[in-house]
């Protein structure tokens, strides 16, 4: 394999409102929860599932913050693409 790929796109709904913190050096950091969901139907049993995972979101990019603060609240759903970081 020539190279390798981390990109990640979520589409969700903000579990809780957006909380930007200020760095020492005057950076700021957004953060704020993302679930995302799938259905299905249960083959045994007929039933519909559902299975919720939650993704801690966090944005370094100044313009992506003031976007973030005057535009994203609880229960907002939003499209998201990036990289994942450990």
């Amino acid at each position: 394999m020539a190279g390798s790929v981390n990109k990640v796109i979520l589409v969700g709904n903000v579990g809780q409102d957006p909380e930007v913190r200020q760095f020492q050096n005057g950076g700021q950091v957004c953060s704020f929860s993302l679930a995302t969901s799938e259905n299905w139907k249960d083959k045994n049993t007929g039933e519909r599932r559902e299975k919720t995972e939650w993704h801690r979101i966090s944005v370094f990019s100044e313009g992506l913050i003031r976007v973030v603060q005057s535009y994203v609240k609880k229960g907002s759903k939003l499209y998201i693409e990036g990289q994942l970081e450990t």
